[in-house]
């Protein structure tokens, strides 16, 4: 199965790209993309996370993760603090893997231990967030205003008026149904 086909890989922020392995967060059916350990292991490949092998323990621990970096944008992006226990979520998947950073062929790369990979994976995961929730562009943080969406984009528009995570997806189906209204 083709990553590309079944996940949105269009975001940014990777932190925010993994929230939206949750799909139509605000509509009447939300779509769960990791629905097993193996689309994690997809999802964390084309992320360029890759690990051998994902246990279900760690897709209960990568959906855990994943929905406390959400709450804690929804928070940001509402002007509040993260809850203290999402933030705890964070700060333990950081503290807990082992990544390391390395520079090959000119592209920054994540080195993953032979021993704990998906923590590690994780790690990265939750440093990410961490970096984007609490650093100087937390103010653009907003939720995606597109119907049923709701995904969480760093907003870097000159008049930081964005409203869609993706003007190719979310921007264009209004867009679309305006036309069709008129």
């Amino acid at each position: 199965m083709e990553a590309r086909r079944l996940f949105r890989l269009d975001n940014e922020v990777l932190a925010f790209r993994f929230t939206a392995t949750m799909s139509d967060r605000a509509g009447a059916e939300p779509q769960e993309r990791l629905s097993d350990p193996g689309r994690l292991e997809l999802w964390l490949h084309a992320a360029g996370l890759g690990v051998p092998d994902v246990s279900p323990t760690e897709l209960k621990d990568a959906l855990t993760l994943r929905e406390a970096i959400y709450r804690a944008g929804l928070a940001v992006a509402a002007t509040q603090r993260p809850n203290p226990g999402d933030a705890a979520i964070l700060n333990g998947a950081a503290a807990a893997g082992q990544p390391r950073p390395g520079l090959e062929n000119g592209l920054a790369v994540w080195h993953l231990s032979k021993e704990a990979p998906v923590p590690d994976a994780l790690g990265v995961l939750a440093a990410d967030a961490i970096q984007i929730l609490g650093g100087s562009d937390r103010s653009r943080i907003k939720a995606c205003e597109g119907p049923g969406c709701a995904g969480l984009f760093l907003d870097t528009s000159r008049g930081t008026n964005r409203r869609w995570c993706s003007m190719n997806t979310c921007g264009n189906r209004v867009k679309k149904a305006r036309l069709a209204d008129k």
